[in-house]
Parts: C-alpha cells; structure tokens; sequence
C-alpha cells in the first residue's frame, strides 16, 4: 500500500457495511463500485461463503485494496458500534417511524457529519431480500432509492455505487458541461464576422435576398445565427472552404 492508499483509506468516507453477503462476485463488484467514487472503508457482517473470498477478489479488478482491508464482523452491533450515525438501505416499507431520505439527501447529511469527525455508516442488505427489520432498526434513517415501483429491487453493487457516487459528486468541484476543444479555439467576432461577409456576399450574387424589402430583415438573422452558434476556428474555416467550391472556386474571402 502507498501513502496515497493510506490517505484514501482515512478519508472520513462513510463505512459501506455490508450486510449478511452472499455472492463474493457481489462483494468485488461493490468494492469497484466504492472506488470508482473515492470511497475505500468497507465492513462485512458475517459473509455467507466465508471471508477471504477468491471471487469477490476476481469481481473487484483493481479495487482488491478494498478488499484487503475491510473489516470482518460477526454481528451487525460489533459492525458499527463506532459509528455515530447509521443509514440503512431499503425499498420496503418497514412499519418503522424514522426518516426516510433519497440518497442526495443522505450524504449531504453524511457530507456535514463527516465535517464534524463524526463517524457514518450505510447499510446494505443480503441479495435475496435485503436488511432485515432488526437490521433497520438500529439505523437512525433510511436512504430509498426512487426507483420503478413496479421493478424496485437492485443489484447490491449497484446500490452501494449510488450511495458512494452522491457521496462523492457532492464533494467534487466539476463543472456541469464542458466543451472539448478537440486541439481547435473558438472563433473569434472578427472571423465570425468575416464569414458572414462570405455569407452574404454570395448569397447576394446568388440572389437569396428577395424580396429587396426583406433583405435588411434576412441579413440581420443570419448575422444572430453566426454570433448564436458556438463556432470553432475549425468550423469557419471549414465554411469558408464549402462557399468557395460551391461557387466553382471563384473568389476569396
């Protein structure tokens, strides 16, 4: 393990407790999952094939660090008695009074305790049917995730991948939209402009501005849709090369 695997392992990320496993293939897909979204502190409550297990090895890929140092627990309480707040993850209603929140929810709250040194845990259920009530219990709020109500039940990897990927997005510092430049620049007004004089020079030979007492009217739009459009040098140059042969290669710029 490197100093950056030990800065990742002591990160205040939530424990992702899983509870109860019982495919190791399940156990290596959630360690991906958590590490794909920089979340490395996993804890195993009594795995049904045992702990270490070659298959969730297999499944996990790279993220076998996560694997290697999770933490093997016989009983839920040994699993997050350190913890300080607990979320269980479910699809059914449970008869219990707790709040219940979408996962953005969650670790926002998540996000603001671990701000505090506090300690928080998630839960995950068994495959087959997830946490028990007695399981649910001892977590002070649900995270549901809002899916079809007519097909609710997800794969266990991918329900920790939501978990960790909110985590993590409300965290992170991207921007909502780039633009990949592609090794080109935007135009600049000059050269947009330049191409709409292209642009309506030859369109005027070609007599498109009829009727006269439209012209004005037209020009003025094309003009919007250059200065609308996000044109890259690329594009303009590009443009310029289509009027030049459209019009047999007669004419510059």
């Amino acid at each position: 393990m490197t100093a950056l695997d030990d800065q990742l392992f002591d990160a205040p990320t939530p424990y992702m407790v899983l509870v109860r496993p019982q495919m190791g293939e399940n156990i290596g897909a959630a360690a991906r999952a958590m590490l794909n979204f920089g979340c490395a502190r996993m804890r195993l409550v009594a795995p049904r094939d045992g702990w270490p297990n070659p298959k969730a090895s297999a499944m996990a890929s790279g993220a076998y660090k996560v694997l290697d140092r999770a933490g093997v627990f016989d009983d839920l309480p040994a699993a997050i008695g350190d913890c300080d707040y607990v979320f269980a993850t479910t699809a059914r209603g449970r008869g219990l009074t707790k709040p219940v929140l979408t996962p953005e929810h969650a670790m926002v709250q998540a996000r603001a305790m671990a701000a505090q040194g506090k300690r928080v845990a998630v839960l995950f259920g068994p495959e087959r049917a997830g946490l028990e009530n007695e399981d649910v219990a001892r977590a002070n709020a649900i995270i549901t995730v809002p899916v079809n109500p007519a097909f609710y039940s997800l794969n266990l990897a991918q329900c920790v991948l939501l978990v960790a990927y909110e985590y993590a997005r409300l965290g992170a510092d991207t921007p909502p939209e780039v633009m990949a430049m592609a090794g080109t620049e935007f135009a600049t007004a000059i050269e947009r402009e330049k191409l709409g004089d292209h642009f309506e020079q030859r369109l005027e030979d070609a007599g498109f501005f009829f009727p006269a007492g439209k012209a004005e009217n037209m020009k003025l739009n094309l003009r919007n849709m250059w200065a609308r459009l996000a044109l890259t040098r690329a594009d303009v140059q590009s443009l310029h090369g289509m009027l030049r042969k459209l019009v047999g290669g007669q004419g510059q710029r």
